[in-house]
């Protein structure tokens, strides 16, 4: 399976997460979130980031999970509460990532996106013993800001 993540290029080269709290995880948990296609890796940047300074490099990173279904645990919109697109809801879905993160069962989650929630996002796990197995960059590509989007 091919998903994505942009970055910024002086972290293109490596798989490495911040360990920062997010909608699915929580500090020091250290998680990659990526796309299940490019334009949703593209908005969801953009709604995360504050500012996205259009004079720094970034890079796309084309990622390659070599997993089974069996090693994903899919959340669906079903198993979320009602407000689970808004910033209230954090604290019940980083729980959720949380239990998953710590379980140490399924190397990747997939959760339906809160800009598109009819896409999916697909969260890695990189503390998870399958991690650098099955984990690998692809391809990095050059990827160019369209500044309507900014």
């Amino acid at each position: 399976m091919h998903v994505y993540n942009i970055r910024k290029e002086k972290y293109a080269n490596s798989l490495r997460a911040s360990g920062v709290a997010n909608r699915w995880n929580k500090n020091d948990e250290f998680v990659i979130y990526t796309g299940s296609s490019r334009s949703l890796s593209t908005l969801e940047l953009v709604v995360h980031r504050s500012g996205i300074a259009i004079d720094h490099s970034y890079k796309l990173l084309v990622l390659e999970i070599n997993c089974t279904t069996d090693e994903v645990l899919e959340i669906t919109s079903k198993d979320l509460p009602k407000n689970w697109r808004t910033i209230e809801a954090y604290p019940k879905l980083q729980e959720i990532g949380s239990k998953w993160y710590q379980s140490y069962q399924h190397l990747v989650m997939k959760v339906p996106s809160a800009v598109v929630p009819k896409e999916f996002n697909y969260l890695i796990h990189t503390k998870h013993p399958d991690f650098d197995q099955k984990v690998k960059i692809h391809e990095i590509e050059d990827y160019q800001w369209d500044k309507r989007l900014l």
